[in-house]
């Protein structure tokens, strides 16, 4: 086989825009109680194996076997931890004294319980592997439970070489296709990304607000008219006749009905107006929030929704001119509701669905407008203003020519006095009126518009309520990872047992979303991969876009170079900050990929930044692939054939502890 060049590409990927992160989940789910028990330790111990986080899950299984719990079921699951991902020879010396260490720990393999059948099957997977036992091993792998049988293939798939190689690989890699859309994967995934929605809010009522000189007015000028009536009604008895008293009555009783009819036009105008301005084109154009803050966030929600949601039939462009007035009425009120409660703008995303989904079906049903037919005047509305208007007229017409004759000079100056008087008083009382029934009718359409909004929030939150666990997103992942490296293989026409080993790093695409549970690992919408295969001719280098909601891959580069090519691999930056992978080749620029971000004020009270960090990296295998980097550019070739010399004589102390299982 020929040599393959070395060759240098510079990413131009170091900077990763990654959008404010989600932490939600069940709370307790990855948070060990206080002074846990070794029992307690080791059921953590397997949620974390199950996230593919496996140092965590190493170290909390370790801590329950020194506190005492050692059982079959945690002897299992101990090797399963150690050997996860990896061959025998690129374990460690330390972690091969450990699995001598703890084979020879084991009781004899003699009981009948489902424990021990898994552990006789690793046992075995250990133990050297003819050819023609390849067949009975799997078989012995296949009789087990479902799920020691899908730990066994999804984690030690890599452990052998040759045929028993290829045989654990064909059948980890079958697992791992159909693990990775089990489970409605695609109509689920997204919701892990989703934030925990906001719960609903409306505007309070703003309550009645009358200026003090309506009050004046409408009281003293109701006091003064009240007085002047009172002086009339007292000359016009002076009189003796009836005629002046049926007069004044006729007036009085006009006055009422015009009252009466007046103030309900007016509010009726008032509210009009309101409504229409609600809706009404602005005049002219607003300046924009400032970027990056919340507003300038919901305007684009707002936008993005009224361009998604155009009713059938309809014009986009004419759309969204007709309803620009009330897009930013409702932007209006979603900022003045959120804004002080410090929450990314995706948490109100359903509101404002709701919201514009609302005027589009109001478009539809055209009743977006209907508040005009409501507030249009009736025809009592309508007769009481006018008719008591001119029965007004007409009872003054006859009552006041008998109030001047009987004084003309006071009582000239008491109707002038309660016509003065009544004036501004009317006006007054309609306005009173009118904000007291605004009051009210604010207050059933808030009542409404709760209603509906905590109808849809309920809607959206069961919708959500089958989000998928932080388990079930590490198994989709590692399905997606291991076909891909099955993928790359094919394409390089690679065997397993030609594949000395193979290592990702794991890193967040542009621009994509991210959410967690408490003290679990980051995880993505959007990843972008580095794999590497280690041949006997050198490393095949594959990079890989992978959008994990769709599960679609693409592959932006593929590189082959010797091990001598590969002069240095470092991991630049802060754990708790951004961190960059390097890999720098003799004759090139860096291969440079950030791998973590900032969490960005997404910490938790009882939070260790740095923990975070490192369960993030160690859910994406960061350091097991710095390990074998690391040795290729200290060693090059020469790491890999001592890296196998070195194991092979801890390897044979390790097969005597075997041999004393297995007799």
């Amino acid at each position: 086989m020929t040599t393959p060049t070395a060759t240098n590409v510079a990413q131009g990927d170091a900077h990763v825009d990654v959008q404010a992160g989600v932490v939600h989940g069940d709370i307790n789910f990855y948070r060990l109680p206080p002074n846990p028990s070794p029992e307690e330790q080791f059921a953590f111990a397997l949620k974390y194996l199950d996230a593919r986080v496996r140092d965590q899950a190493c170290e909390l299984i370790e801590k329950a076997v020194a506190g005492g719990y050692v059982t079959t079921e945690v002897q299992f699951y101990r090797l399963i931890a150690l050997l996860s991902g990896r061959t025998l020879r690129q374990l460690a010396s330390e972690e091969l004294d450990r699995l001598t260490a703890i084979c020879a720990s084991l009781p004899h393999l003699d009981d009948h319980d489902e424990w021990t059948a898994g552990l006789k099957a690793i046992i075995h997977l250990l133990a050297p592997v003819s050819a023609a036992e390849t067949d009975l091993v799997v078989k012995e792998i296949d009789a087990l439970n479902r799920r020691q049988r899908d730990a066994i293939y999804g984690h030690l798939e890599a452990l052998l070489e040759g045929a028993m190689q290829e045989e654990m690989w064909r059948k980890s890699v079958a697992l791992a296709d159909s693990q990775r859309t089990a489970e409605d994967r695609f109509n689920r995934v997204w919701k892990f990304f989703h934030p925990t929605p906001a719960q609903p809010r409306t505007l309070p009522v703003q309550p009645a607000a009358v200026a003090l000189r309506d009050w004046l007015r409408a009281g003293a000028g109701a006091a003064v008219f009240t007085l002047a009536v009172v002086q009339m009604i007292v000359l016009v008895a002076a009189r003796g006749t009836l005629d002046p008293f049926l007069g004044l009555l006729a007036a009085l009783v006009g006055l009422a009905a015009f009252c009466v009819g007046g103030a309900d036009r007016y509010y009726r105008g008032t509210r009009l107006r309101a409504k229409e301005a609600q809706i009404r084109p602005p005049q002219q154009r607003r300046r924009e929030a400032p970027p990056g803050g919340f507003a300038r966030k919901v305007d684009r929600l707002f936008d993005r929704y009224f361009r998604r949601y155009v009713p059938e039939g309809t014009d986009r462009a004419y759309w969204l001119d007709q309803t620009a007035g009330i897009r930013r009425h409702l932007r209006d009120e979603v900022v003045e509701l959120y804004r002080e409660q410090r929450i990314d703008a995706e948490r109100v995303a359903w509101l404002v669905r709701h919201l514009v989904g609302d005027v589009r079906g109001q478009w539809e049903r055209d009743t977006l407008t209907s508040y005009r037919q409501q507030l249009r005047n009736p025809a009592r509305t309508t007769a009481l203003h006018v008719g008591g208007l001119a029965l007004l007229a007409a009872g003054s017409l006859w009552a006041v020519p008998a109030v001047v004759t009987s004084a003309p000079l006071s009582g000239t100056c008491w109707f002038v006095l309660a016509v003065a008087s009544a004036v501004p008083a009317v006006r007054s009382s309609f306005r009173i009126v009118a904000e007291h029934r605004r009051v009210a009718d604010d207050q059933a359409e808030r009542n409404d518009k709760d209603t509906a909004r905590w109808a849809a929030y309920h809607r959206w939150c069961h919708k959500l309520s089958d989000q998928p666990s932080d388990t079930e997103m590490a198994t989709w992942l590692e399905g997606d990872r291991k076909v891909l490296v099955d993928q790359a293989m094919q394409q390089y026409r690679l065997r397993p047992s030609q594949v000395i080993a193979h290592a990702f790093i794991e890193a967040p695409a542009p621009s994509c979303k991210k959410a967690r549970y408490p003290q679990g690992p980051w995880r993505y919408s959007r990843y972008r991969l580095l794999l590497f295969l280690l041949t006997d001719d050198g490393v095949r280098q594959v990079n890989i876009d992978l959008d994990f909601e769709t599960s679609a891959s693409r592959t932006t580069q593929r590189l082959n170079y010797r091990f001598d090519a590969v002069a240095a691999v470092r991991i630049d930056g802060i754990a708790t900050r951004q961190q960059a992978f390097e890999l720098t080749l003799f004759n090139g620029e860096p291969i440079s990929i950030q791998v973590s971000d900032p969490d960005n004020g997404t910490l938790q009270h009882d939070e260790n930044p740095t923990k975070i960090a490192e369960l993030s990296l160690d859910a994406a295998g960061l350091s097991h692939t710095l390990h074998v980097l690391e040795g290729i550019a200290a060693e090059g070739k020469e790491w890999v054939k001592h890296r196998r010399d070195r194991a092979d004589e801890r390897l044979a102390n390790l097969a005597s502890a075997i041999r004393g299982l297995l007799d």
